[in-house]
């Protein structure tokens, strides 16, 4: 729509970012590719995130989450020892998101030194990428592709879900030879576990974790989980519950510290988490969630009358 494309050449003009994730062709054809954007207006910064980046044979395959996740090789150690599984959140799409936040942060500081705009590319290939670099250093110079293990870590033991007495599973991570020593006498009540060679070294552990589940197990069966958890705190174990999401909602920490508020959003309030960063003497703004095309009069009045003096406020 012409008239459209006159208000968000007007907003360009006003703006200090400008995100885009089309295609690269369709950003050419618009006019909104980096060059053509910054010989019109050389203060602002644009960011470009794509699935692949804008060069190289993959540049115009589309990419979602799942695929990237593929593409990348977290698919091959995610899952258990007979099947892959996908992370239940769209880590792919988060990561390429936050990689751009703290681009786009680093290029307005940068301009504050310089006074110019810079461009940026975030590819979601290269984002997950950069999170995959443990099980990538770990098969390339480890002699072996790390292992899918599930829920247990492929390189740590004891690292996983243990049931105790009364069902209920118990996340136990240790984490150096202290805390195994500490975990067989004053959790598990054997202290000789902890200097059988089996067991006396993290990658001997690791080698027969099997034998040492079964152990843990037989352990812990005259446990609570709770009674598990008290012993793992006073000793300096890291440990935790594996929650529901309902108990996630419930979770007494978050309860503590006010962590919850209520939006609104076009289906009614919803009860909704503070952003992760606090800062000092402030609360982030937690705004009514808008209704698709909420804002749009409001936008075209605002920018539609052709007001593109770059000297007015910056929105």
């Amino acid at each position: 729509d012409p008239a459209d494309r006159a208000v968000l050449d007007a907003m360009l003009a006003r703006a200090d970012v400008f995100v885009q994730n089309l295609l690269p062709g369709a950003v050419q054809r618009l006019g909104l590719d980096e060059e053509s954007l910054r010989a019109k207006h050389p203060r602002l910064i644009t960011c470009s995130i794509s699935g692949y980046g804008s060069k190289g044979p993959y540049r115009g395959k589309k990419a979602y989450d799942l695929l990237i996740q593929c593409e990348t090789g977290v698919l091959s150690v995610t899952g258990t020892p007979e099947s892959p599984a996908k992370a239940g959140i769209s880590i792919a799409d988060i990561s390429a998101g936050m990689y751009a936040y703290s681009g786009v942060l680093t290029a307005l500081y940068e301009r504050e030194r310089t006074g110019a705009g810079t461009g940026l590319e975030v590819a979601m290939l290269d984002a997950l990428g950069e999170w995959a670099s443990q099980p990538y250093f770990y098969a390339g110079y480890g002699g072996t592709p790390a292992p899918r293990t599930g829920a247990r870590h492929a390189s740590i033991s004891p690292y996983g879900p243990y049931r105790a007495g009364d069902g209920a599973q118990v996340f136990i991570g240790v984490q150096n030879e202290r805390e195994w020593a500490a975990l067989c006498a004053d959790v598990l009540g054997r202290p000789h576990l902890a200097q059988e060679p089996r067991f006396a070294r993290n990658s001997s552990r690791v080698e027969h974790d099997a034998e040492l589940r079964v152990i843990l197990q037989e352990a812990l069966s005259g446990l609570s989980a709770q009674q598990v958890i008290e012993r793992l705190d006073e000793v300096g174990i890291a440990s935790a519950r594996m929650r529901t999401m309902h108990e996630f909602a419930e979770h007494p920490q978050l309860e503590a510290r006010d962590r919850w508020r209520e939006v609104d959003s076009p289906v009614g309030p919803l009860r909704s988490l503070l952003p992760p960063v606090t800062v000092t003497g402030r609360e982030a703004a937690m705004g009514a969630i808008p209704a698709a095309g909420q804002h749009s009069d409001a936008i075209r009045a605002e920018f539609a009358s052709g007001a593109t003096d770059p000297t007015k406020d910056r929105t």
